[in-house]
């Protein structure tokens, strides 16, 4: 009878913890084919080189959309060049020109002085925190209201939306203008409880 006891009340105090952990962390890109992603305008200033998503040319945004984010992670390896210009999106909605949605600002010496890791327009970093062509890891997690921002692992911004602006949409890269040329490789997402 203990042991029936014993195996029940583990079972009720595990299984709870078990639900609370993120899901497992996914592979968004195969490292040869644009499988699974889509632009919303001017596909072709996106292609897979040397391994990695490189967008180059006019504006455009290259969504995943396999699934959407809620509570989830985003991290991808970047590489941008001097003056260049990026982000990666999250909630965001599909469609074209400027999406609605958050976005992690991928710049180190773009003239717009809103730098790699800003939560653009919301909570945004000022100072140069990466050199240019250097690879580089940001990281985005977005759990109810609460989003976080990290670039090699050090957390750059740690901010609640009170509004909770948007609370649902699509994964994103941005191609910002024809003098930036971006790169990403090993992009991973994992859903959070």
């Amino acid at each position: 009878m203990l042991k029936r006891f014993l195996c029940l009340f583990a079972c009720l105090t595990v299984a709870p913890l078990a639900a609370q952990q993120p899901g497992p962390w996914k592979q968004m890109f195969d490292g040869k084919t644009l499988k699974g992603w889509k632009a919303s305008e001017r596909a072709e200033n996106w292609k897979v080189e040397d391994g990695a998503i490189v967008g180059r040319g006019e504006r455009s945004h290259l969504f995943y959309m396999e699934e959407e984010c809620a509570n989830c992670e985003f991290k991808a390896e970047v590489k941008i060049n001097k003056g260049g210009n990026s982000g990666m999106y999250f909630r965001a909605e599909f469609g074209p020109g400027w999406p609605k949605g958050y976005e992690a600002q991928v710049n180190n010496s773009h003239g717009d002085w809103r730098r790699t890791g800003s939560l653009y327009g919301i909570k945004d970093v000022k100072e140069q925190l990466i050199p240019d062509d250097t690879w580089w890891t940001q990281h985005i997690i977005a759990d109810g209201n609460h989003i976080t921002i990290k670039v090699n692992d050090k957390v750059v911004v740690d901010y609640v939306d009170e509004k909770n602006t948007f609370a649902k949409g699509h994964l994103a890269l941005q191609q910002h203008d024809p003098g930036s040329v971006v790169q990403y490789r090993n992009l991973q997402m994992r859903r959070l409880p």
